[in-house]
């Protein structure tokens, strides 16, 4: 995957950028440019902080291209570089408020915790996905789904760095302690550690495999929720959850388990519980169905949050809540929109 020496024709590309040749640069980091902001945002949790570390891991590249001695391959160069970045990161969905909701029934999942995350649009991902390759697919989508990034959220920067470029990314451990800059053992223990505390997570059933892809059951089943929004029918609504069904809205310290809980959520916190106010558009996030919500404002709409479904065997498992306007963009979708919301087209594939 990595090896040891450059890419053809990657030799000369480095000798021109060095010598100031920035149309060179481009060409030569353009094949990682998206993984690596995949695994900005693995790291951080957040699409707008990935989107700002990448920024200053370019300007480092190009700055210290110098530096580059070329005796490993370039991917691991950069990676070193992003994941030092992300190390040293503040997060600004970590420091950002959180959303309140109120009035809003007591959460009763008080053993979930909460951290902050935002939803990676399908469509960034699939610019890494192998045509009709559905191994590489679901390998990614086990890598990018909610509950797991969560998790690994959990850990400290270090053990999170060491799981991903060694279990997600498949570095050696010789290329991971070259990136982290540290020896191999202390590699080895920071990654030992954060198996065992995924180990835990499995154990406990916070975190559990993702399962196999079927884009059309899972619309189908997103367009049975939405539907069921759309008629304020709460119980059909809920018939489409699993009885341990977990809603979450991170960063908010929210979380509810079971049909009723979240039917007592749905029943009064959105538009005051008038989700007729609200539209749903269908999309898709972290591979994952979605839908992104228009809350009505007179004769327009506006964007309200997007909500990632989580489907287990043919139920809808988990429901992550984002109320976050800014994301929209990044789905394709407009901030604003004529009552009632019809979109077509976009990114998203709608």
């Amino acid at each position: 995957m990595t090896g040891g020496t450059l890419r053809e024709g990657e030799q000369e590309l480095v000798a021109r950028a060095r010598a100031g040749d920035e149309d060179a640069f481009g060409v030569l980091i353009a094949p990682y440019l998206r993984e690596l902001h995949v695994h900005c945002y693995r790291m951080l949790g957040s699409v707008h902080d990935a989107e700002d570390v990448m920024q200053e891991v370019l300007m480092r590249a190009w700055r210290h291209l110098g530096s580059y001695d070329g005796r490993g391959p370039v991917r691991g160069w950069l990676y070193r570089i992003a994941t030092n970045r992300c190390l040293t990161a503040r997060s600004r969905a970590a420091a950002s408020p959180a959303a309140a909701f109120s009035p809003a029934p007591p959460p009763n999942a008080t053993d979930v915790e909460v951290t902050a995350l935002a939803p990676y649009p399908d469509q960034w991902l699939r610019e890494l996905t192998g045509p009709g390759d559905p191994a590489i697919g679901y390998e990614l989508r086990e890598s990018v789904q909610l509950a797991f990034l969560t998790v690994i959220q959990l850990l400290p920067p270090r053990q999170r760095a060491a799981l991903l470029l060694r279990d997600v990314l498949g570095f050696s451990a010789a290329e991971t302690a070259q990136i982290l800059q540290a020896s191999q053992a202390t590699v080895t223990s920071a990654l030992q550690r954060a198996r065992a505390a995924l180990d835990s997570h499995h154990a406990s059933g916070h975190l559990r495999p993702a399962s196999a892809p079927n884009s059309g059951a899972e619309r189908a089943l997103a367009d049975r929720f939405t539907a069921a929004w759309h008629a304020c029918d709460i119980p059909a609504l809920v018939s489409a959850l699993a009885e341990d069904c977990l809603l979450t809205m991170p960063p908010a310290p929210l979380a509810y388990r079971g049909r009723d809980a979240i039917a007592a959520f749905f029943a009064t916190v959105p538009a005051g519980g008038d989700l007729t106010a609200i539209r749903l558009i269908p999309t898709r996030a972290n591979g994952q169905p979605a839908v992104a919500a228009y809350l009505r404002d007179g004769t327009a709409a506006r964007a309200y949050g997007i909500m990632v479904l989580t489907v287990r065997t043919g139920l809808i498992g988990e429901i992550t809540g984002f109320a976050d306007p800014s994301l929209f963009p990044l789905f394709g979708l407009p901030l604003q929109a004529d009552w009632p919301v019809k979109l077509t087209g976009g990114i998203c594939g709608l």
